[in-house]
């Protein structure tokens, strides 16, 4: 086991990063800088790909830029290790190592959580963790560290754990989640892009095999980090009975919205009525549903509540809805020529459909004049009936103008009896 650099051996690697060595060395590290540089610009192309797990915003914050100069650099050093001694490349190699390691983490972080406030803490963490290892490692420190952390265990069950298998196991176990999120949300983003008809059913299976990656990986960690898996029989049974009584409500939430994206009953862009607040479904979670009204307050349903009530969807069977408006006109009006104007009227707005078309009913004869209902269909409800049912509205009144048919005012008979004599 390496022993951590004395005082001499510190000076004397100092010296060497001063030797002219150390400049061919240097030379060679911004070669192989600029190589992965101009890879990862190749292979990104000329437009940006912001939020890229391996290209990030710009060229180098992805991940594949440190992969690509650790394995450009790390060649390169074993081609110049029988002409040069190592000064350089003894530090370069480590710093890349933990810039790459950092990089990938952070962006499989945000790119599966992306306004996570926790998932910030554990980058910043993970970050510090990796930049301490690096200075260990460089000074010789590490391998002694370890060695004294392995001394300190104790016994659980029939297994001995040390705080260096907790470490190190903790550290497997970040690993296997990042690749486990990063698979994830790749199988993810493949299987929701350019999904339209039946986005439901994929973000039901993108849910599906995050789960089920999140719990392999957690098994894999578990085991990484000397956990006997057997252990877990017992454990899954306690979770059982803790689920019965008191995860009965998230554990019927999450049954509820696998169950709403198998049958389809409800979709991401559907319109619903649930519970006096309606608006369109813009996501499905596992727990709870996302629904935004039309004045952009958005509402978290849980998924329980659309399986047991009642949920009135605008949208399922067919996107078309009916809209109606009220009109009076005054007795004596020509209602055979005025019904067919005010169809064709109506039928011109935009938004209104021409199949159905607009229809006009005599809904009643009113104290004051003749009550009209103008009835028309319109095929998108995301956007509101307010602005529709307006531009109708003006029409029948520009309408009635042009044909001269009188609107009547409340009226009123006011009689005088004669005072008796």
């Amino acid at each position: 086991m390496a022993a951590p650099l004395t005082a001499d051996q510190l000076n004397d690697f100092a010296e060497s990063l001063l030797k002219p060595s150390a400049l061919t060395e240097a030379v060679v590290l911004a070669v192989c800088l600029g190589l992965a540089w101009l890879v990862v610009r190749l292979l990104r192309g000329r437009v940006a790909r912001p939020g890229s797990i391996w290209f990030g915003d710009g060229v180098i914050d992805g991940a594949l830029f440190p992969m690509l100069a650790l394995v450009f650099a790390f060649g390169a050093s074993r081609l110049l290790l029988a002409l040069v001694p190592a000064a350089v490349f003894k530090v370069a190699l480590p710093v890349l190592i933990s810039l790459a390691v950092i990089r990938l983490t952070v962006r499989v972080l945000r790119y599966a959580f992306p306004a996570s406030q926790v998932m910030r803490v554990v980058e910043h963490s993970l970050s510090w963790v990796a930049w301490v290892a690096v200075v260990l490692w460089i000074t010789g420190v590490l391998p002694l560290v370890l060695e004294e952390l392995d001394q300190i265990h104790w016994k659980l069950g029939d297994s001995q754990v040390s705080v260096r298998n907790l470490i190190e196991g903790g550290l497997s176990a970040v690993v296997v989640l990042v690749i486990a999120l990063w698979i994830s949300a790749a199988i993810e983003s493949r299987l929701l892009k350019g999904a339209i008809a039946n986005v439901s059913v994929r973000k039901m299976a993108s849910n599906f095999v995050r789960a089920l990656l999140l719990f392999i990986g957690l098994l894999f960690a578990l085991s990484a980090a000397g956990i006997d898996l057997t252990a877990l029989g017992v454990l899954g049974g306690a979770i059982g009975v803790g689920i019965g009584f008191g995860l009965q409500k998230l554990a019927s939430n999450y049954v509820s919205g696998f169950v709403i994206l198998a049958e389809r009953s409800l979709r991401i862009g559907d319109m619903v009525k649930v519970d006096g607040f309606e608006g369109c479904i813009t996501d499905i979670n596992t727990r709870a549903t996302v629904i935004r009204a039309l004045n952009g307050r958005e509402s978290i349903v849980p998924n329980e509540m659309l399986i047991t009530q009642r949920v009135e969807n605008l949208s399922l069977a067919d996107t078309n809805i009916a809209v109606s408006t009220n009109v009076q006109v005054a007795y004596g009006t020509d209602m055979d020529a005025l019904i067919p104007k005010l169809e064709a009227t109506v039928a011109a707005v935009p938004r209104v459909l021409k199949s159905p078309g607009p229809a006009v009913a005599l809904q009643g004869f009113g104290a004051n004049g003749l009550d009209l209902t103008i009835s028309f269909w319109i095929e998108d409800p995301s956007k509101g009936d307010g602005k529709v049912r307006s531009d109708v509205n003006l029409a029948i009144l520009r309408a009635l103008e042009a044909e001269g048919v009188e609107i009547p005012y409340p009226q009123q008979v006011v009689r005088q009896l004669a005072p008796e004599k």
